[in-house]
């Protein structure tokens, strides 16, 4: 049983007359005729009594017009939702994140996002990247911005597209003997007290290994997931720290922190999303803005 079909059964069931019914639907009445029969074939009823003025439904018909009436009008309210979708008029996004993504890369770019489109609504998360690519793999995410290279176990899962080079940079309390230098080295921050991101974050394991490859073991006092909580325990005195450079960029009167010497200190963020599944249209969306976002970043710097 097709959709055609229904329409066409409506149409006569309205018109009451198969001459009319087949004129306003633009078929021939034969090809109308045709189609009833193998409709009530198919029901396994007579739908409509022919009269000598035209046609009126059956009490089988009557049943049955009411059902194919909600069927035709649920068909077309899914058509409608689909091209909503498709035009971004409604549809929800899942994206998560670290700290630098939810706090200081994704504010910006969702903003823009739902001034064109305001309909569209968001469900943001933050978590380390490790469970912010897990979670976009079982499907709870459809979209992550993680530190690459990502975990080898989820790899085939995801499709991984780079973002941007983020710049890990250092940051001392006021007064502190390093504050006047634009770069810092290693081997000055032996002894230093140390605050910093959790054990076990990508972001820790970027500068974790960086200090150890230049033969630095850091004094790590304190640990924090918030970067700006990293800033305000570094801002008392509490030890030095390291944040993301779009975590300085915000203001020409806050402190953009020192580059190392020895080597940048940087990591690679990337958006993943499923291999397995197309984006929606809106998730497709906000993935172009987050790109372009990146690009207008990097020529800024340029």
């Amino acid at each position: 049983m097709e959709l055609t079909q229904l329409r066409q059964f409506i149409a006569i069931a309205h018109e009451g007359h198969m001459t009319r019914a087949a004129s306003s639907l633009g078929v021939t009445q034969p090809a109308l005729s045709a189609m009833l029969k193998k409709l009530e074939a198919e029901v396994g009823a007579d739908l409509l009594d022919r009269t000598g003025r035209g046609v009126t439904p059956t009490e089988a018909g009557r049943v049955f017009l009411e059902y194919a009436e909600d069927a035709v009008r649920r068909a077309d309210a899914g058509v409608e939702a689909v091209r909503e979708l498709k035009g971004l008029q409604r549809g929800s996004i899942r994206i998560g994140g670290g700290a630098t993504a939810t706090t200081y890369l994704l504010p910006r770019v969702v903003s823009g996002f739902r001034l064109e489109h305001p309909a569209i609504r968001f469900s943001m998360r933050e978590a380390g990247s490790l469970d912010v690519a897990r979670l976009v793999a079982q499907g709870e995410l459809d979209l992550g911005v993680v530190t690459a290279p990502i975990d080898a176990a989820l790899a085939g899962d995801l499709v991984v597209i780079p973002l941007v080079e983020d710049e890990l940079r250092l940051i001392v309390p006021p007064g502190h003997r390093l504050e006047s230098r634009r770069t810092f080295r290693w081997t000055d921050l032996e002894g230093e007290p140390v605050v910093g991101f959790e054990a076990g974050s990508a972001v820790r394991t970027v500068i974790d290994r960086a200090a150890m490859g230049a033969g630095v073991a850091l004094d790590v006092v304190m640990e924090l997931r918030s970067i700006e909580s990293i800033k305000r325990m570094v801002a008392t005195g509490i030890g030095v720290g390291f944040v993301s450079r779009f975590a300085l960029d915000e203001g020409g009167d806050k402190p953009r922190g020192l580059g190392c010497r020895d080597g940048k200190v940087s990591r690679s963020l990337a958006i993943v999303r499923r291999s397995d599944r197309s984006p929606s249209a809106a998730v497709a969306a906000l993935e172009r803005q987050l790109l372009d976002a990146a690009r207008r970043s990097r020529s800024a710097r340029s």
